[in-house]
């Protein structure tokens, strides 16, 4: 199967700290897979260096056979790798519209003379911007609460909000760090539903770092397991659930 992401051989180190050792991970394309470990085993580390907040120490990190090591966050946003983060990141000032119109600056395609003269360009494409950004929402039943300010919005739907944000940069990998977290029972049920449709109706590569092992069970195909910045096991749910060395490294005595 068509390969989406590699990771070989990646190391870094925070000084003389050594974050991760030896990590080789690949995820096939249109595949929900995930990476769990305990807290600071190393996981959203590596989430960052493939989106391009740090550079590898050592090691490659290869999407769609392009090597993306010393890429920017923006050049990664651009070869369409969305992200979103543990502790949600909306821009709480603005609006639910305007987060989502603001995440596409990277593809706005005029300049600083455009928006002054206000030309056709500028206006086309802000036009364009908009268009776009209404029809996400209402794909994600958010169409209500374009003009509501996050801030005000219970938690789950801003987290919906910024999966939906991170989808209008139109990626096809996309980058879940515990999109569970905080959320309620009946929301993690909803959550599950969610990215399914997420996956079908966008066609995507999808890598969650996730604690809820309901989640991480029912939605991921394959898991991979790492421990002091090590892999430790990789293979599927029932293989996961059943490891000893995961069940010792991360989830106690007994099996989930």
């Amino acid at each position: 199967m068509d390969k989406h992401l590699e990771i070989r051989r990646l190391t870094h180190r925070f000084g003389g700290l050594q974050a991760l050792t030896d990590i080789n991970i690949a995820l096939s394309r249109g595949e929900i897979a995930g990476l769990i470990g305990p807290n600071g085993a190393g996981k959203t580390t590596v989430f960052n260096l493939v989106s391009g907040f740090y550079i590898p120490s050592e090691g490659d990190i290869v999407v769609g056979g392009v090597r993306i090591n010393a890429m920017k966050p923006h050049e990664i946003a651009a070869m369409k790798i969305g992200r979103t983060f543990q502790n949600i990141r909306l821009w709480n000032e603005m609006t639910v519209l305007d987060n989502i119109r603001i995440s596409q600056h990277y593809r706005l395609g005029y300049n600083a003379a455009d928006v002054f003269f206000r030309t056709r360009r500028y206006r086309e494409r802000e036009a364009e911007i908009t268009r776009s950004a209404r029809e996400l929402l209402d794909a994600f039943h958010l169409a209500d609460l374009a003009g509501e300010y996050p801030r005000n919005l219970p938690y789950g739907i801003q987290r919906r909000v910024e999966i939906a944000r991170a989808l209008s940069l139109q990626p096809e990998l996309l980058l879940l760090d515990e999109p569970a977290a905080g959320l309620s029972t009946a929301d993690i049920t909803n959550l599950i539903d969610y990215i399914y449709w997420i996956h079908d109706q966008f066609k995507l590569t999808i890598w969650m770092i996730e604690h809820q092992m309901e989640v991480v069970m029912t939605l991921c195909k394959r898991i991979s397991v790492i421990d002091f910045g090590k892999e430790i096991a990789s293979g599927t749910p029932e293989q996961i659930r059943t490891n000893h060395e995961v069940i010792k490294a991360y989830l106690g005595d007994g099996e989930i």
